[in-house]
């Protein structure tokens, strides 16, 4: 995998043992207002009603589709839905990898520091312990160093690039909710919360979830993109990261296989997310967001995300006329 340009970046326009208590929700004046459904450009007005009909298409009246676009060449965005909180699955695990990286640059941490790998995490919602299960987890491979070490930066690895449960539920007590929410509140992207790891079923229960709306997770997209979330080399390390996520089925595979794709996605029953920085050859990035949820097939939600993603990328990179 060649290196995502820091280059073509900086040209672009403006384990403990105890529980972390849920995260404070962001101040009302920390959450930004509401951007128009689409700013700038016609053809971003243009791909807005395209990308309503391509919804409407695939979709039903029980599901929802949010969409957030930034052409990080203009500033320009697009929105639809995308101010509705949903569940935030595993994208929630990226404002975790941002905020590791953070303390690194602080001095507070190393990401050569070693954790003990084990299975038992307590309860945000009533203290319980609980465990994680292997044959649910999309990196099972780390089951069996249970008892072993790994660098914090191998967790992130894994955390991002496999999806690993095990190895997010280790990082979010290091990372702490509480911090990550005050960095995504400084980043504009306050619409993401990030109360604690996963398989918390008594936090499940008690409604005590990740959530994100797709302006939130566009927005912590766009400041790692932007190397605003964090120093350049971080920022540069943590979009290598994602450009190695194994998991390439929605927006991805609405892109020619020549185009570079730093993504993350997310899925639990009824949920099925994306959220990617797209390296079009000689232009500069943009960041596309797409969450779903009610889709009950697994194809169904892929091939919405992924017209989506054949659209927005068509529309950014066609040629101007004159």
């Amino acid at each position: 995998m060649k290196r995502l340009s820091l280059v073509l970046l900086a040209s672009m326009a403006g384990g403990c043992a105890t529980a972390s208590p849920p995260a404070a929700a962001p101040r009302a004046d920390s959450t930004p207002p509401a951007e128009p459904s689409s700013a700038g450009s016609p053809r971003l007005a243009a791909l807005h009603d395209e990308l309503r009909a391509v919804i409407r298409q695939h979709g039903a009246d029980t599901v929802v589709v949010a969409v957030a676009l930034r052409d990080l060449a203009t500033g320009d965005s697009l929105l639809l839905d995308a101010h509705t909180p949903l569940h935030a699955a595993s994208t929630m695990k990226v404002p975790v990898m941002l905020q590791l990286f953070r303390l690194a640059d602080e001095g507070v941490l190393s990401l050569e520091d070693s954790l003990p790998l084990r299975n038992e995490f307590i309860s945000i919602a009533d203290g319980s312990r609980y465990t994680l299960s292997a044959s649910a987890d999309s990196d099972t491979a780390i089951y069996a160093r249970l008892g072993q070490k790994a660098t914090v930066r191998e967790l992130i690895d894994r955390m991002i690039t496999r999806s690993g449960n095990l190895a997010t539920n280790l990082l979010i007590d290091l990372a702490q909710p509480r911090r990550i929410a005050a960095t995504l509140a400084g980043l504009g992207a306050g619409e993401m919360r990030v109360l604690r790891g996963v398989e918390d079923g008594p936090a499940y229960r008690a409604g005590l979830n990740n959530t994100t709306t797709a302006y939130g997770l566009m927005k912590t997209l766009e400041a790692i993109a932007a190397g605003r979330a964090a120093s350049p080399a971080a920022t540069q390390e943590m979009l290598e990261i994602l450009a190695r996520q194994e998991f390439r089925d929605l927006i991805p595979a609405g892109l020619p296989a020549s185009v570079r794709v730093a993504n993350k996605t997310g899925w639990i029953p009824g949920i099925h997310h994306d959220g990617a920085v797209v390296f079009p050859e000689g232009r500069a990035p943009y960041v596309l967001v797409v969450l779903t949820r009610g889709f009950q097939q697994t194809p169904a939600a892929q091939q919405t995300a992924r017209a989506i993603s054949a659209r927005v990328y068509a529309a950014l990179t066609a040629r101007r006329d004159g």
